[in-house]
């Protein structure tokens, strides 16, 4: 591919569970990687494989794993307790040192609600996108099974509406105190003013993910009845918040002939989901990737998967 200015900068890789997803996303980075393009590989998925393909222990901090290739493995655990401490140091000095104690406490219990690990993994993503994207030609997410990436590219769209309205209480709020307080004349505001930065970020992140030309969304999927229902359902939900699916790549596809019966059945079986994937998916572009005989665990098998990705090259540019 020599017209690497026609690809996306940031490509999200989602799909159902053990249908290749993260090999896909890697074997995308990869390919990028070999066009001289500085990547970024970011695993958001809890169940990490980037590193296991590659043999590379990986942390929250970007890492080479193959010239001009860098990965990062997100914990959700870590950035939940970053985005707690970050959340108290945002509050210190705005409320009285005797209630200090008290406000550190419910914010350690809200940390334990659901959704928070969610939201401070999102942090993360608007911090890589915002503030790390510069340092990059490419960033490639590979996300988490189906539901868990719904979630997490709405969650700007969501964030903003809920910011939205702690926006407009706090200004209530800092109206009624200006009139009692301070003579009717403006307050300084430390929590408005976060919430307002918040917000502003969350702003640019959706423009961002909205923008077909700078992001791209592709799903994996198996030439089977279930990844097909759920890549069906997660386009369509997807659609509602204008993101919108232009590629897929179809995976671990018989190619070869077969006379053993077993294989010959599944193959005859596979034919009607194919077909069933064109009738299905009109408005995205395939990639078909045939099955290899073992599971993609090294990097030099990454390679040849990769160039199956490279050898659709129109394809891949219109993601």
């Amino acid at each position: 591919m020599n017209n690497m200015n026609k690809h996306k900068k940031i490509l999200f890789v989602g799909g159902k569970g053990g249908v290749g997803k993260s090999t896909s996303a890697a074997g995308i980075a990869l390919m990028l990687a070999k066009e001289q393009r500085k990547t970024l590989l970011v695993s958001t998925d809890p169940a990490h494989n980037i590193g296991d393909i590659f043999h590379k222990k990986l942390k929250n901090s970007a890492k080479e794993v193959y010239p001009n290739l860098f990965a990062i493995e997100i914990s959700p655990e870590e950035e939940a307790r970053a985005y707690i401490n970050q959340v108290k140091e945002n509050i210190r000095g705005v409320v009285s040192s005797h209630m200090q104690d008290e406000v550190n406490k419910q914010i350690d219990a809200a940390s334990s609600t659901p959704g928070a690990e969610e939201a401070a993994l999102f942090d993360r993503i608007v911090s890589i996108i915002l503030d790390e994207g510069e340092h990059y030609d490419s960033i490639i997410f590979d996300t988490a099974p189906t539901g868990h990436t719904i979630r997490l590219l709405t969650l700007p769209e969501l964030m903003s509406v809920w910011i939205d309205g702690l926006l407009e209480r706090r200004k209530k709020t800092n109206e009624n105190y200006s009139q009692l307080l301070n003579d009717g004349e403006p307050i300084e505001d430390p929590i408005f003013q976060v919430l307002q930065h918040r917000k502003d970020r969350f702003a640019k992140v959706r423009s961002i993910l909205l923008n077909t030309s700078l992001t791209g969304y592709i799903f994996t999927l198996n030439p089977e009845r279930l990844p097909i229902l759920e890549t069906k359902k997660a386009i369509e939900q997807l659609k509602k918040h204008n993101i919108f699916v232009k590629t897929l790549i179809v995976n671990k596809v018989l190619e070869v002939e077969v006379q053993d019966p077993f294989w010959k059945n599944r193959k005859e079986n596979e034919q009607a989901y194919l077909k069933l994937i064109e009738q299905s998916f009109l408005e995205q572009k395939k990639i078909y990737i045939p099955l290899f005989d073992t599971d993609i665990n090294s990097v030099s098998l990454l390679e040849q998967f990769s160039l199956k990705i490279s050898q659709n090259e129109q394809l891949f540019l219109s993601m």
